[in-house]
């Protein structure tokens, strides 16, 4: 498989130095240009037809989230983003995600290859996995807090929800849940991200959707209406029971190298629930998550994956596939009578 083309846009000339080395260290990725800003980077887009991009949220004239709103509504592309912020979790961080950019990694404190060294096994990662990015273009690329009116009440049927995710479907996850009624089915998410921006993801769902949103505690209670957020550290989030579910909280080995596991939050849904349980896996990277809709399956629960860039639901053999845009249709009709 050919490289994959990178933009490294950055006003420091030393970022984008920095940057554009340690990319260039990461096999199958080749570095096509290095702009200082929005205005630069239009023309090197048209000029080396990058598939990602890397972008600085932080840049004099039109900053970079404002380039990134403007390209998620023009020309979609995968975007990663960096931030002196990112690590302390700024909302910029979130916003960004938000957006449409499939991840946010902190910019070095100091100006050297170690720092960035750090992060780089990751970052290849991402970036090789963008290819496989599930992006629109979408006029909903701006900035701000709308909150969409709210959806009407459902009928629930007692099914518990469980989704996996990570840092690339943040915009798809304030898409899905923004259709939640204020009694939506209770939701379990572990979402992969960046340490420090789960709180500022929580604090920003809270301003634009209508149901409930927590970060788990052990011992909560599982309780319809309400959207409980995998806490980011050292522990696994599980169900012990269904229905009258509590979280628990479980300091284990991370599970394919993450931690807290989507596998394994979606097989303790398998035991608990059994046929009363929906698995939702929207990660790009389905390398911790597939295991656990196995396990689903087996249970005679349902579970919507993707397959290529779109999804397919699933029951016993009985498979059809969803678009995107539909998850949350399908999710709502699923948990309701």
């Amino acid at each position: 498989m050919a490289d994959v083309k990178v933009l490294v846009v950055d006003d420091s000339l030393t970022m984008r130095v920095l940057i554009s080395g340690a990319l260039e260290r990461i096999k199958g990725v080749t570095v096509v240009g290095a702009a200082d800003g929005a205005a630069e980077a239009r023309e090197m887009v048209e000029q080396y037809r990058p598939e990602v991009m890397t972008l600085d949220v932080e840049m004099p004239g039109m900053s970079g989230l404002e380039y990134l709103a403007e390209m998620m509504a023009s020309r979609p592309m995968p975007v990663i983003m960096f931030s002196t912020r990112t690590a302390a979790g700024a909302a910029e961080s979130i916003e960004a995600l938000r957006l449409g950019a499939i991840d946010c990694f902190p910019k070095p404190k100091v100006a050297v290859q170690a720092e960035l060294d750090a992060i780089i096994g990751k970052l290849g990662k991402r970036i090789k996995s963008a290819r496989n990015a599930d992006l629109k273009r979408t006029t909903a690329g701006t900035l701000g807090h709308a909150r969409k009116a709210p959806p009407a009440p459902m009928n629930w049927n007692g099914r518990l929800l469980a989704i996996g995710a990570d840092a690339a479907n943040t915009q798809a996850l304030f898409d899905l849940f923004q259709d939640f009624p204020a009694n939506g089915p209770p939701t379990l998410v572990v979402q992969q991200m960046t340490e420090g921006l789960l709180t500022p993801m929580v604090e920003q769902l809270r301003e634009r959707i209508t149901p409930k949103v927590v970060e788990a505690t052990d011992g909560m209670p599982v309780e319809q209406g309400t959207i409980y957020f995998a806490p980011q550290g050292d522990s696994h989030m599980v169900v012990d029971s269904w229905p009258n579910g509590k979280i628990r909280l479980l300091a284990r080995e991370p599970v394919a190298g993450e931690r807290p596991s989507i596998s394994l939050l979606f097989a303790s849904v398998a035991k608990a629930a059994g046929s009363n349980g929906l698995g939702v896996l929207v990660a790009l990277d389905d390398e911790d998550g597939a295991a656990g809709l196995r396990a689903m399956l087996s249970g005679g629960a349902y579970a919507i994956g993707r397959n290529g860039t779109d999804f397919t639901l699933s029951k016993g053999s009985v498979s059809q596939s969803v678009a995107g845009d539909a998850i949350a249709a399908n999710v709502l009709k699923l948990c309701g009578r």
